[in-house]
């Protein structure tokens, strides 16, 4: 299977005038041609932080990589030009925002919003041309070609969303990178979102990472997934491997146990205790170890490193059920 993108031991820090956030620390993560990938965590686990590192799209003189490496196929992302980067960005990798109201330009129609990533990819392409694949885009996502005239105040939140998954689809990108696309919808819109973009990703023959909170969505729509804790990967592989083992990383289980089990008549659900290590002083050994239930000396002493529990499936705990030594 080919390898679309390779990220290695990531460090990205947000420096501010009062301290430095280390928002990814020691990142690393593959995705394959055609696969889907869940990248699950808790709000500031840096999952936004790895797609924006992706493209380079950090802010400026506050968000710096301060090492590792990120390469889409051949190209070395961090090394590469920004001319080369403009040519990457919505032609190879496309990102799909969190928030439909922030992503579209208010005073710009919603056609001339999907033409522009066709004027600047394909600037050689007859105009007719671009207006027919800006109407078949429009038509793959659920909204009639006529509305292409429209500004995004004319649309619901639903529609917005389709609208900012068609700029994203109109150059058929290998890989997307899905910001949490479904937080601001409601339940039902959620899920035509989600089934939209597995139809179109098959379409295309892409590669996509959907970042979501929510662990129903990623069993449902993702063939492997990753757990982020505290800027790095804590757990990762299979859906069938994650999901069905009888004992994951301690953090990967309190999340397990904050879904609600309708068969279970429990009148509260487990909540995982405590909070997230503060990212601009972060702890020594285990991130997790405050918050975990397993924690002994060593762990807060010596941080773990991923090793694999069966093939193709990493656990980072000294105590997995392979024993406590690493591998």
């Amino acid at each position: 299977m080919e390898k679309l993108l390779e990220i290695k031991d990531l460090y990205v820090n947000y420096n501010t005038d009062e301290s430095v956030v280390h928002a990814l620390n020691g990142f690393s993560l593959d995705i394959y041609k055609g696969e889907t990938l869940g990248l699950v965590g808790e709000t500031g686990a840096g999952k936004t932080t790895m797609c924006l590192s992706v493209l380079r799209l950090l802010p400026e003189q506050v968000g710096e990589i301060v090492s590792g490496e990120i390469k889409y196929r051949d190209l070395d992302i961090l090394k590469a030009s920004n001319d080369q980067m403009r040519e990457l960005r919505g032609a190879e990798v496309s990102m799909i925002f969190q928030d439909p109201m922030t992503s579209l330009n208010p005073i710009m129609t919603v056609g001339d919003q999907i033409k522009e990533v066709l004027d600047l990819h394909y600037p050689k392409m007859d105009e007719r041309e671009k207006g027919k694949r800006v109407d078949d885009i429009l038509s793959l996502v659920g909204i009639m070609p006529e509305r292409k005239d429209q500004y995004p105040h004319q649309f619901s939140g639903g529609m917005k969303q389709r609208v900012v998954i068609a700029m994203a689809l109109v150059s058929e990108p290998k890989l997307m990178l899905a910001d949490e696309p479904t937080t601001a919808l409601d339940v039902t819109i959620q899920a035509q979102i989600l089934a939209l973009m597995k139809e179109l990703k098959v379409k295309f023959d892409s590669a996509m990472v959907l970042v979501t909170h929510d662990l129903g969505i990623v069993a449902k729509f993702c063939d492997s997934v990753a757990v982020t804790y505290a800027g790095a990967i804590e757990e990762s592989g299979t859906i069938e491997q994650v999901f069905t083992r009888k004992e994951n990383h301690p953090y990967t289980t309190g999340l397990f146990h904050c879904i609600p089990d309708l068969t279970s008549k429990a009148p509260r659900l487990t909540p995982i205790p405590g909070y997230m290590p503060d990212p601009r002083s972060l702890p020594k050994g285990c991130k997790f170890a405050d918050r975990c239930t397993k924690c002994k000396d060593k762990c807060r002493e010596m941080e773990p490193h991923m090793h694999e529990v069966e093939p193709g499936h990493f656990i980072k705990c000294w105590f997995s059920s392979e024993g406590s030594e690493e591998k």
